[in-house]
This record gives structure tokens, C-alpha cells and sequence, in this order.
């Protein structure tokens, strides 16, 4: 099995080993321990094994006279040195030995992750300021420097590639797809990641008081660094707050902490656009004109706003168990008639004014939703790469192909959206997306309408507060400020006594 051959054996509980299947990872540890092949592996891991790039950058600084500084530390077999939880400002460089990072969650524990000589442990906590996300345990007698977080500070101010290689090695650790350790972040209780992307990683999260579940989007902290991007990440937030509306994704909350930024949002569940798709191949036609309809709705109300998403396609509009579409990741939004010489975006959705540099308005968004509609009801997109690239590099004019060649029994009325969103002269396009409405209006299928309907209609949430009369006064003032700020968002507030 290579090198890394033992990993396989330590990490996963069940497996065969021995001439039996293996217990759970509580029970393997010990055996694993004393196994003549998991020895052999860490002896070729510690003939071939150099020091981590984190450890040669230290090393190797220019000034590097706090080595003589650093503590030395012995751990015995068997010992947890560090504590999930713990708040500690050390973290540990291996000269000798191996041990093991193990999450408990729900009454278990889960190795996710083996560390040998040259490697450092605890790095994260130290970096972000926040408890230790796991347990690590000593596997064998192992031999530690300990580095404190005011050598990191000091080091990393005079030397900005030590920052950008600690924000590298932490981002790394959130990329891991084993078990993770609930996470306080602010009010909220990170449980599990649900989502990763190119800058950001999405965990399900409950509010400890509420008990109200959400999504939290992370920035990446390599990202972090980049002022500029921060910045962007903080104006997605503020965009998708001010926007009340069914069809898009609510955001409830921002939170500035552990070396990064966190977005809280509705949490929601259900499959995007792309993922539909993916597993029925093509949409039914009636279909897509319900959901082109109620994206149509969100992006109205956007641009009301003068918001335009700039970024519509199968991956960022989402469809619930209901058929309710929300539309997701305005952190391309910009104004209306904003121009921007970094297009952003999809390259396959993008409206061929923008490849010319003309600012963005609501026929941006609606080019992309027809370019998306095409794709549900098809299949296809209507260009591949190659044509893409050509009208990117000549700008050449090109109109999309009838929908009705490859989808035969498409709408009458979902074929004329998708070739009138689609043309490449914009003034023959739609030009907002209430003229989209209005046409469709009549076509959608009655589920579609009551969708529509249920959008429109107030809804009523109950609150239950149980307190001691004493605890009355501060109450009513309580309610009285919530009462007016509720009045303030035409929100209708009532109370009625129960009894306990």
C-alpha cells in the first residue's frame, strides 16, 4: 500500500485487519499501536519524512533567534495533550514520535487526522484565537518543542510570508471531510459543514437560545488577507439583508471573529438548480416555467432595489421540497449600471454586452435566466466552451439555437422567454423583468400560481416567553422597543396572556 498504507488501517473503524474485522476506533487504538505494519510505515514516514513547510519557513527566517527560546516537552504513549475545547495559545513542533487528531462528537470519537516528526500541532487554535476543534493523542513517546503565539505574532508582523503560510495551513485544515467538532461562532453552534467553495465553507448551525437552525457561510482565511476581498464579502452580506423577499435567500446576522468573517443565513433545504438536473437529465417544460417564474419574481424585486445579481445559473438558485426557488449568492451583486472590468460570473450565462465592457442592468440578468431556462428544459447549454470562447476573444454576434430542436415539446410560452431573454442585441430582450412577468403570468401551472399566492401571503409566528413576575417590568420595556421596531418593518405585533 505505499507509505501511507497505516492510514488507512488507524482512520477507519471496521476494517479488516488481523484475519477479523476491527472494532471501533476506541477499541483499535491500542492494537493499532502495537501492529508490526503500522510501525514499518511510520519508519519509512520518518526516513522519508522532511520537515513541514511551515517548519522550514521558521527555520529558515532571516531572524530565527527565538528557537533558543523554545521549551522542550516530552508526551508519553497513550497521553491526550491537547484537550478539544481548551483555549490555549501553544501550539507544538514534533521532533520525535506520532500522534493521532480525534474529534468526540455524539458520544464518539473520530480520528481525522495523523501527525509525525517535522509536522505541527494546534497550529489553528493558536492562529484564530478560538478552543481546540480536537483531541490529540499520543501514539507513541514523542518528543515537542513548544511554540508560543506571541513568537507567531512577532515573527509573522516583520514577515508577511509566515502570515500567508499560516492562513494557508489553517484554510487547509477546513478542507478535511471527516467528522468536525461543534464550532461557537457568536450566538450560534456550528454542528457540520455543509458546503465548500472556492472562498467560503457553509456549516448547518443551530442558535443556542432560539434553537432556530441556520447556515453560516465562513470566509476562507487565505481570503482573509486580501482586504479587498473582505471588503466584497462584507457588501454580499449587507446586499442580501436589505432584500425581503420569498424568493430570495434571507440573511439574518453577521459575526467578525477567529481571524475571519461569518455570514448568517437561512438554512435551507432542498437541491440547486445543477443538481436537479444532474439527476433527471431534463425538466419538464411546465416546470421550468413555474421556477423561471418565481426567479423572475426575486430578480423583479432585486432590481426594484436597484440590485442586479449578475450571477444567475443552475448552481445558485436553489429549489425546495415545495418547488419554492430561492435565489442564492448576490456576492457578485452590484449596483444598477455599474461597470466592471472584471466580469465575474459564470462565462456561459454572461450577456455578450457585458464581453464588451457596457455596464450591467436588469437585461444582465435576464440573459442568464433564459440561458438557464434553455439548460433545464434541454439539457444543453446552448454554447460549448469553444463557441464561448470565440464570442469572448471576437465578439462576434451570435443568437442562441430553438430550444424546440432539442425539446420538442417545450411551451409555447416558455420557447418565446427563452429566445426573446436570449437575443444578443439587448433592446430586443426584455427589459426588465416585469415585462417577463406579465407574459408568463397567464401560462404558469396552477401549482405555480399558488406558489405565487403563497408568496404574497403574511405569515404568523408564535413566540412563548415563560417568566417570574418579577421579571415583568424589565419584560414589558422589552417588548415595548420590540413592538416599535416590529411597526417600523410593517410588521403586525400582538401579545396574549397564557397560563402556565
Amino acid at each position: 500500500r505505499g507509505k501511507n498504507g497505516g492510514r488507512v488501517c488507524w482512520a477507519i473503524a471496521g476494517t479488516f485487519c488481523e484475519g477479523k474485522l476491527q472494532g471501533a476506533f476506541a477499541d483499535k487504538r491500542n492494537s493499532c499501536v502495537k501492529c508490526d505494519f503500522f510501525r514499518m510505515v511510520n519508519s519509512q514516514e520518518e526516513s522519508h519524512n522532511s520537515p513541514t513547510k511551515l517548519l522550514k519557513h521558521l527555520v529558515d527566517t532571516t531572524d530565527n533567534s527565538f528557537l533558543g527560546d523554545l521549551a522542550y516537552k516530552r508526551i508519553k504513549a497513550g497521553e491526550r495533550f491537547l484537550i478539544q475545547g481548551a483555549r490555549e495559545e501553544t501550539a507544538y513542533i514534533i521532533q520525535e514520535g506520532t500522534c493521532l487528531t480525534v474529534v468526540e462528537k455524539d458520544g464518539a470519537l473520530h480520528p481525522v487526522g495523523h501527525r509525525g516528526k517535522g509536522d505541527i500541532v494546534g497550529i489553528r487554535a493558536l492562529f484564530t484565537g478560538e478552543p481546540r476543534h480536537a483531541h490529540v493523542e499520543a501514539e507513541t513517546d514523542m518528543h515537542l518543542w513548544v511554540l508560543n503565539k506571541h513568537q507567531i505574532d512577532n515573527i509573522s508582523q516583520s514577515d508577511p510570508d509566515l502570515l500567508t503560510l499560516l492562513t494557508e495551513i489553517v484554510t487547509s485544515q477546513f478542507d478535511s471531510k471527516r467528522p468536525v467538532a461543534d464550532r461557537e461562532i457568536g450566538k450560534y453552534v456550528a454542528t457540520n459543514i455543509i458546503g465548500r467553495g472556492s472562498y467560503s465553507i457553509v456549516y448547518k448551525a443551530v442558535h443556542k437560545d432560539l434553537n432556530m437552525v441556520v447556515a453560516i457561510k465562513m470566509m476562507r482565511h487565505n481570503m482573509v488577507i486580501d482586504s479587498d476581498f473582505v471588503s466584497h464579502f462584507k457588501k454580499e452580506a449587507r446586499i442580501i439583508a436589505s432584500l425581503n423577499h420569498e424568493n430570495i435567500l434571507n440573511v439574518y446576522d453577521f459575526e467578525e471573529r477567529y481571524k475571519t468573517v461569518f455570514i448568517i443565513m437561512e438554512y435551507l433545504e432542498g437541491e440547486s438548480l445543477q443538481d436537479l438536473l444532474l439527476r433527471l437529465r431534463v425538466i419538464p417544460s411546465a416546470l421550468v416555467a413555474e421556477y423561471v417564474y418565481q426567479i423572475c419574481q426575486g430578480l423583479d424585486y432585486a432590481h426594484g432595489k436597484g440590485i442586479i445579481h449578475r450571477d444567475i445559473n443552475t448552481v445558485n438558485v436553489m429549489v425546495l421540497p415545495n418547488d419554492r426557488i430561492k435565489i442564492l449568492d448576490f456576492g457578485l451583486a452590484c449596483q444598477l449600471g455599474t461597470e466592471d472590468e472584471h466580469i465575474g460570473g459564470a462565462l456561459a450565462y454572461q450577456a455578450p454586452e457585458l464581453l464588451e465592457g457596457e455596464p450591467v442592468d436588469q437585461g444582465t440578468d435576464i440573459y442568464a435566466l433564459g440561458i438557464t431556462a434553455y439548460e433545464l428544459v434541454t439539457g444543453k447549454r446552448p454554447f460549448d466552451d469553444k463557441e464561448i470562447s470565440q464570442m469572448f476573444r471576437i465578439g462576434s454576434p451570435r443568437e442562441i439555437a430553438d430550444p424546440a430542436l432539442l425539446a420538442p415539446d417545450i411551451l409555447p410560452e416558455l420557447r418565446h422567454f427563452i429566445l426573446k431573454a436570449c437575443r444578443h442585441d439587448k433592446k430586443q430582450r426584455y427589459q426588465n423583468a416585469g415585462e417577463a412577468l406579465e407574459e408568463l403570468h397567464p401560462f404558469v401551472s396552477v401549482r405555480g400560481k399558488q406558489v405565487s399566492d403563497e408568496n404574497n401571503r403574511r405569515k404568523l409566528t408564535t413566540i412563548i416567553l415563560r417568566y417570574d413576575q418579577k421579571q415583568q417590568a424589565a419584560l414589558n420595556s422589552l417588548l415595548s422597543e420590540f413592538s416599535t421596531k416590529t411597526n417600523a418593518i410593517d410588521v403586525d405585533f400582538k401579545l396574549m396572556d397564557l397560563s402556565d
